[in-house]
């Protein structure tokens, strides 16, 4: 077997590692994809007998290509709405890209954790590294901080800064008044859990069951009415358009438990919820590009704990 054979089945052995940590840091399975094959092209450029661990290698190639792509992403696109659904509007089907499958990376995006995935988009460059590197793939800060032109201490600062955010401890300003209403995120996620699942269902009954009767629903996306009063008024047209419901997921927002709408982790709409009395008094349905960037979001969902 040659050199150039020998390290191509190499580095298939490293690829769905790779893939995962380039997936993890870009939250696109398309830059996934660039960044795993840009580390192949260095890896066959490289003079192989001078690398000492195959695997690190690759992963710290990878982390950099992706590190560089994140530095220089332009902001997102606003995509166009074409129906509206309970949040507002149905958001788009995912479209195909050069090199990925959309309902891979779909799959692929549920399986990370859609509400993961758009707290990390928020997260610096840096800090995305630091986390998902050390809390998702256990690598040491000695490394990550090879990779981020830090030393071991400041990478170490930038994966616990990362995770108070991540986790919603210690981020933004002062917790949104919804937050104290009813400060109990076990019965609140309940509730919210209990919302999606009648959303889905189209269960009429069983949605207007988790709404207060004098139900107040703003909204800030200009598709929408501004404002809808009456639990049974907006359960009826929620159920008649809720195309998006699939792809909401459970979030902290603003403190309290909400949802997000984002197909293939990318942020379209958040649902932001007022509770009272063991239900939902007040939805703000956040989508102008202004009012999702001022949220403090965070995950609900546990997540692996790494020491520090």
């Amino acid at each position: 077997m040659d050199e150039h054979q020998w390290l191509a089945e190499q580095f298939e052995e490293n690829r769905g590692r790779l893939r995962a940590v380039a997936f993890r840091m870009t939250g696109s399975l398309s830059e996934a994809e660039d960044a795993v094959q840009e580390a192949w092209l260095r890896l066959s450029r490289a003079e192989a007998e001078e690398i000492d661990n195959l695997g690190g290698w690759l992963t710290t190639v990878v982390a950099r290509v992706c590190l560089d792509m994140l530095r220089s992403r332009k902001s997102r696109r606003e995509e166009s709405l074409d129906a509206p659904d309970a949040a507002g509007a149905a958001p788009p089907e995912p479209a195909a890209t050069h090199s990925s499958d959309p309902e891979h990376e779909a799959l692929l995006a549920d399986s990370v954790g859609l509400a993961l995935l758009v707290v990390l988009d928020r997260l610096a460059p840096a800090e995305r590294l630091a986390f998902v590197l050390h809390d998702m793939f256990d690598l040491d800060f000695q490394q990550i901080g090879s990779i981020v032109g830090r030393t071991p201490t400041a990478a170490r600062q930038l994966a616990s800064r990362a995770r108070r955010r991540v986790r919603g401890a210690g981020t933004g300003p002062e917790p949104h008044p919804a937050a104290h209403a009813d400060p109990d995120l076990q019965k609140q996620r309940r509730i919210v859990d209990a919302f999606l699942t009648a959303l889905r269902a189209g269960d009429f009954q069983a949605l207007v069951a988790l709404l207060d009767p004098d139900l107040v629903v703003h909204a800030d996306v200009v598709a929408l009415p501004g404002e809808v009063r009456g639990a049974e008024a907006w359960a009826r047209q929620a159920i008649t358009a809720a195309k998006g419901a699939k792809f909401a997921r459970v979030a902290l927002v603003d403190g309290a438990v909400g949802a997000v709408v984002a197909p293939r982790g990318k942020l379209f709409r958040a649902l932001r919820f007022t509770f009272a009395n063991g239900r939902i008094a007040r939805i703000d349905v956040v989508g102008g590009p202004e009012g999702l960037a001022a949220l403090d979001l965070a995950v609900l969902d546990d997540l692996p704990v790494l020491d520090d």
